[in-house]
C-alpha cells in the first residue's frame, strides 16, 4: 500500500511524521471501502469512537477553565463546537478529502452522507493522532481547528436552539410566533429533501432544506435568526 501520500498530508497539514502511518490511513478509511476490498482489513469506526471522547473532553475541559457559564449553556456550547458541520468544514479546511477511502457507491452518494462521512473520519484523525502522539498533540490539534470558532459560536449566539431563539425574538420583536411550512418535497424516499419556510404573520423570515422536516425547520429558524439579528 503506498502510504507516502499520507505521510506528506502529515507534514504538511498536521506539523509531524505519524510514528505508525497506518493509523492515518485507517482513521481515513471508510467501512465500504473495507467491504468492497478484500485487501483492506479495518475501517475508522473505533478510532472514531475514540477521537469522539478526546474531542469531548478537550472541549469540556476548554469551556470549564475559560467560561463561567451555567451547566447547560456549557452543554450547548460544546454541542455547538462539536456538531457535525463544525467538523465537517474543519475536515475539509484540512483538505484531507482526496485521502479518503470509499467504495465507490459511497463516492456517488449524496453531499449529506459525504458530509457526515468527512465529519467522522475528523474524529477518527483525532483518535489516531492521540494514539500515536499522545493526548498534548491531540489537544492542539483540536485547539487550532475546532476550539477557535468558539468567538463565532458566541458572537452570533449560534449555540442557542434556533427554534426556541427565533420564537423568542419573533415575540420579543413582532408580537407573534413563528409559524413553518412545508414549501418543497422531492427525491426518492430514502433521500427525500424537504424545503420548509418560517413565517412571521404574512413575512417569510427564512427558509431551510433538510432530510426531514425538522432538520429544515432547524435550518430556515437560523436563517430567521440571522435576519432578526441583523435587524
Amino acid at each position: 500500500m503506498e502510504t507516502e501520500k499520507y505521510h506528506e498530508f502529515a507534514k504538511s497539514k498536521l506539523g509531524f511524521d505519524f510514528n505508525d502511518i497506518n493509523l492515518l490511513v485507517v482513521a481515513l478509511t471508510h467501512r465500504s471501502y473495507v467491504n468492497e476490498h478484500k485487501s483492506a482489513h479495518e475501517h475508522n469506526e473505533r478510532l472514531e469512537f475514540l477521537g469522539d471522547a478526546v474531542l469531548e473532553l478537550v472541549s469540556s475541559d476548554f469551556l470549564f477553565r475559560n467560561y463561567d457559564y451555567p451547566e447547560g449553556v456549557m452543554t450547548a456550547l460544546r454541542a455547538a463546537l462539536v456538531r457535525t458541520e463544525s467538523i465537517g468544514e474543519a475536515g475539509k479546511e484540512l483538505g484531507y478529502e482526496p485521502l479518503v477511502r470509499l467504495s465507490r457507491g459511497e463516492k456517488q452518494g449524496s453531499e449529506r452522507a459525504h458530509d457526515v462521512i468527512l465529519a467522522d473520519c475528523f474524529e477518527a484523525v483525532i483518535g489516531a493522532i492521540y494514539l500515536d502522539q499522545g493526548y498534548e498533540a491531540a489537544k492542539d490539534f483540536i485547539a487550532k481547528h475546532i476550539l477557535v470558532k468558539i468567538d463565532g459560536i458566541l458572537e452570533e449566539e449560534s449555540w442557542r436552539d434556533p427554534k426556541s431563539y427565533v420564537q423568542e425574538l419573533a415575540q420579543k420583536i413582532d408580537g407573534m410566533t413563528p409559524v413553518y411550512k412545508t414549501l418543497k418535497e422531492e427525491g426518492p424516499d430514502h433521500d427525500k429533501k424537504f424545503t420548509v419556510g418560517v413565517y412571521v404573520g404574512e413575512v417569510l423570515k427564512g427558509t431551510g432544506v433538510g432530510h426531514s422536516k425538522q432538520e429544515a425547520q432547524t435550518e430556515a429558524a437560523r436563517e430567521g435568526v440571522k435576519k432578526y439579528r441583523k435587524g
